[in-house]
């Protein structure tokens, strides 16, 4: 079964994104055996899903639910460069950043939805090293940034 087919029996599909990027850096950049991802907010056709804070006006929930589309573009990010996830050989790291009230504590709990999705789909390929941290805000507003390295064939 491919990664593709696996995420589709979870509910989840690659979104479709524009290749091409009118900022000042790259969506992703390969160099090696290695993608770097960019940080990906949780948006939808363009839109952000959730905007605010974790622990104030986004619930863990949504938050959790806000990292899985942030990672979900990070993959599409993946498949553009490569034409396929199968391509990816391993899941090596993903960075979570979480917009959150100074007193929250649960930022690993909003970055394990991730985890266990990529554990889920990548299987052995899905073990990975991972960095969660809280920030006072992110771009656009969105409670979620994710970014990721992978290794492909």
């Amino acid at each position: 079964m491919t990664y593709e087919s696996e995420l589709k029996n979870r509910g989840y599909a690659i979104p479709e994104r524009k290749q091409g990027n009118q900022r000042l850096f790259e969506d992703g950049v390969k160099t090696g055996d290695l993608i770097f991802v960019s940080g990906n907010a949780a948006k939808v056709d363009g839109v952000l899903k959730y905007k605010g804070i974790v622990g104030d006006t986004v619930s863990l929930e949504q938050a959790q639910e806000a990292a899985k589309i942030a990672f979900l573009n990070c993959l599409a990010t993946v498949h553009n460069m490569t034409g396929n996830l199968q391509e990816i050989k391993r899941i090596v790291n993903i960075k979570g950043f979480v917009a959150s009230t100074a007193d929250y504590i649960e930022h690993p709990e909003v970055m394990n939805a991730v985890s266990s999705l990529v554990n889920d789909v990548f299987g052995e390929a899905g073990k990975h090293s991972r960095v969660t941290v809280g920030v006072a805000s992110l771009p656009g507003g969105t409670p979620v940034e994710v970014e990721m390295i992978v290794e492909v064939q």
